[in-house]
């Protein structure tokens, strides 16, 4: 076996995996390793999930694919579900996070024309991360993903994250049509919003007729304890790109819209010939009714905080820790130096994690995590941290 004929877009591990049960994979070696990734977000039903399982290969004996050009009542159904869940009233379905949130993007556009704004602009976030496709990148807040793509997309302006005096400075710009944020942003190293500061940016974008859009791709599909965690604050968006979690590890993503945001798009203004297939349609479907029928929900609350307890425990008092942060199953540990090497002694210790923004362990156990798998979590992590951050600075 050889990646010689593949592109190198990645240095990945020299880990592959064969198998998963639960929470747990196998690898090609026959090594054991607690999953505390989940595929990035993706896998929130663990592996082989049963249910999942059995609905993708009966629907791939049927059926998987014949595009949108036709009426696909999987895809149908999925849509009521997810708006129904989400209190939207339309869903576009495509294929990944970075195709949500052009998505998004388009319709915040096509809004401003429509509208009367000639140049529309969309308030973002520094340290946001909403893709790699052109525009995704442009409204990425990550000089080190941006470089080199130059020239890329105007139409956005840059705001720091958290900062309601920032966003009210820009009250009166007359191209703004829209706000796009994360809830947490995850790639930019698990920042958590205020409730309060989501309620205001709510209150701003109906006084100013603004859509507000809120990027739920890694921090959605129950991840942090609700279906989506905005809903923590109590308030709905205009505009929802979901997908990682949507599918439990195919390939899957959408664009959710109410109001007049849901009325933008005409027949001809987008598409995708893959997007919301019978087969990605009903994973999605076996998707929420497993996290509904399992109360994976109220696991993934309790097992987030009983992770982030163990670490506080664990950790305290160890000189590196600078913050231990999160919600739900969406948990960022911030040291004070580059830590990329953890994920190999992980590895090593038969544990897989990541490292995100440099110096964040970010920890995105599947919703099935049980007692014993935070605790084993916990075990395991807490030793690495420790005698990583007790080692002498490289350099």
């Amino acid at each position: 076996m050889t990646a010689a004929h593949l592109m190198k877009t990645y240095a990945p591990q020299p880990v592959a995996f064969a198998r998963g049960e639960g929470a747990w994979l196998w690898d090609t070696e026959g090594r054991r390793y607690l999953d505390a990734l989940s595929g990035i977000a993706v896998n929130g039903l663990g592996h082989a999930h049963p249910a999942l399982v059995k609905a993708i290969a009966d629907q791939a004996a049927r059926l998987i694919h014949t595009s949108n050009l036709f009426r696909v009542p999987e895809q149908e159904r999925l849509a009521e579900r997810v708006c129904g869940l989400a209190g939207m009233d339309n869903a576009f379905f495509c294929n990944s996070g970075a195709e949500a949130n052009e998505c998004a993007i388009k319709i915040a556009r096509l809004h401003g024309h429509q509208t009367g704004v000639q140049n529309p602009s969309i308030v973002v976030m520094e340290k946001a991360w909403h893709g790699r496709t052109l525009a995704t990148l442009s409204a990425t807040g990550s000089r080190k993903a941006q470089a080199g793509f130059e020239p890329l997309m105007g139409g956005f302006l840059r705001v720091p994250y958290n900062d309601l005096g920032a966003i009210e400075r820009l009250s009166e710009h007359p191209s703004v049509v829209a706000i796009l944020l994360e809830v947490l942003q995850g790639e930019g190293g698990i920042h958590v919003a205020d409730l309060d500061y989501l309620r205001r940016l709510r209150e701003i974008c109906d006084r100013r007729q603004w859509l507000l859009m809120i990027d739920e791709v890694q921090s959605g599909i129950g991840r942090t304890g609700k279906w989506f965690a905005h809903q923590w604050a109590g308030i709905v968006p205009d505009v929802m790109p979901l997908a990682k979690g949507l599918g439990s590890g195919v390939p899957i993503g959408a664009c959710l819209a109410r109001g007049v945001a849901a009325q933008v798009f005409k027949p001809g203004n987008h598409g995708t010939t893959f997007g919301g297939g019978p087969l990605v349609s009903v994973a999605g479907l076996a998707t929420l009714e497993a996290i509904e029928k399992e109360d994976l929900l109220g696991n993934a609350a309790r097992q987030g905080e009983a992770i982030r307890r163990g670490l506080e425990a664990g950790l305290a008092g160890i000189a590196g820790v600078k913050e231990i942060r999160g919600k739900g199953l969406m948990i960022g540990i911030e040291l004070d130096r580059p830590c990329g090497e953890l994920v190999g002694r992980g590895l090593a210790a038969g544990l897989v994690i990541n490292v995100t923004a440099d110096t964040v362990v970010r920890l995105l156990p599947p919703l099935v995590f049980g007692d014993a798998e935070s605790r084993e979590l916990v075990d395991r992590l807490v030793p690495l941290l420790r005698e990583f951050l007790a080692a002498p600075r490289a350099g």
